[in-house]
């Protein structure tokens, strides 16, 4: 049986996951080969649809033990230790509630909020993940929040971005000011722009990548560029050029899932440290024994895709003014960048 990436089973053989009533509990062995490294990055990694923030509330939870025992989240692994992790588990929640998770809050007024996601965190509950997304957050901030969209499960949800793609989003506390939100998006006049590192070197400063999308025939869960696919257009600019990555700038001519990362990937230039479509693998040049350690460090650095939404403007609804937010790159973002230029 193929295992899937982040089954523990596939790098840890004496590995279990047993299931209890409320929750799944999950044991490795930590192999005689593995390297010293924090329990919280290890696990994350290890752990299909984990995050270091959500292993470090198992950890607080005390629902992560080593050999039996409660541990900190800076605890180091070592080979032969027995982790057991008890993960709480959900059957699909006919209302998101509010919980108490920290939102980087950009604007704010009586109408409408805008925060900056940080990676890691989904935008509203669906399959995989009914706890711990920016509507349960959004919830426990706000007093009220739009109900034009699922109102029990996106409430004030107007657009949504990748769960490992940061940047700036907003949301809607009434329908009055989500359907003109709404219309702004369908209609293309947001302004919004995207900061990615990519693969190698573009053969053009700008350009604008025109290709069909729709489902992977070999995978539902990802997408492709496909015969009589939806339309599909990003417009890109390469803004800074390294060894053998580019810092390029985005803009959405259509909203697709996954677009700027499919339409890259297509292109040959795949979001670096994309997992599903291709980044985190050499895709520039002959691989020099230098040029993999740098790799292999920079992906250590960068566990996600690195794509950010750094600017959002549009007209607000109700004082008919322009908006324009431009946000700050990521740390992680920011180390790849140090480290290359």
């Amino acid at each position: 049986m193929k295992q899937k990436r982040g089954d523990p089973r596939a790098q840890f053989p004496d590995s279990r996951v047993v299931a209890e009533v409320g929750r799944k509990r999950v044991e490795i062995v930590v192999t005689p080969g593995q390297k010293k490294e924090r329990i919280d990055k290890f696990l994350a990694a290890q752990l299909e649809n984990a995050s270091r923030a959500k292993i470090q509330r198992y950890i607080d939870d005390s629902s992560v033990l080593v050999n039996d025992e409660p541990v900190r989240a800076s605890y180091k692994i070592l080979p032969g230790d027995r982790i057991v992790v008890l993960i709480p588990t959900s059957a699909p929640v006919d209302k998101a509630i509010p919980e108490d998770i920290p939102l980087t809050i950009v604007f704010e007024d009586d109408h409408l909020i805008i925060v900056n996601k940080p990676a890691g965190m989904v935008t509203h509950p669906g399959h995989g993940n009914w706890t711990g997304t920016l509507a349960n957050a959004l919830l426990f901030h706000c007093n009220r929040l739009s109900g034009l969209n699922d109102p029990f499960v996106r409430p004030g949800i107007v657009h949504r971005l990748d769960k490992d793609t940061s940047g700036l989003l907003v949301a809607a506390k009434d329908d009055v000011t989500h359907a003109s939100l709404a219309r702004q998006f369908f209609e293309h006049t947001v302004d919004r722009e995207y900061w990615a590192i990519v693969w190698g070197r573009l053969s053009t400063k700008r350009g604008l990548i025109e290709a069909d999308l729709g489902r992977s025939k070999s995978d539902r869960k990802k997408f492709a560029v496909v015969e009589e696919g939806k339309f599909a257009a990003t417009e890109y600019e390469v803004l800074e050029e390294y060894k053998y990555l580019s810092l390029v700038r985005l803009k959405l001519h259509t909203g697709r899932t996954h677009q700027i990362r499919v339409h890259l990937s297509h292109i040959g230039h795949p979001v670096f440290g994309d997992p599903t479509y291709h980044g985190r693998r050499i895709n520039y040049g002959e691989p020099t024994p230098r040029m993999r350690q740098e790799v292999t460090h920079l992906l250590k650095i960068m566990e996600r895709q690195a794509l950010h939404a750094k600017t959002l403007g549009f007209i607000h609804p109700a004082t008919k003014a322009h908006l324009h937010f431009d946000s700050e790159l990521p740390a992680d973002f920011q180390s790849v960048l140090e480290s290359v230029r």
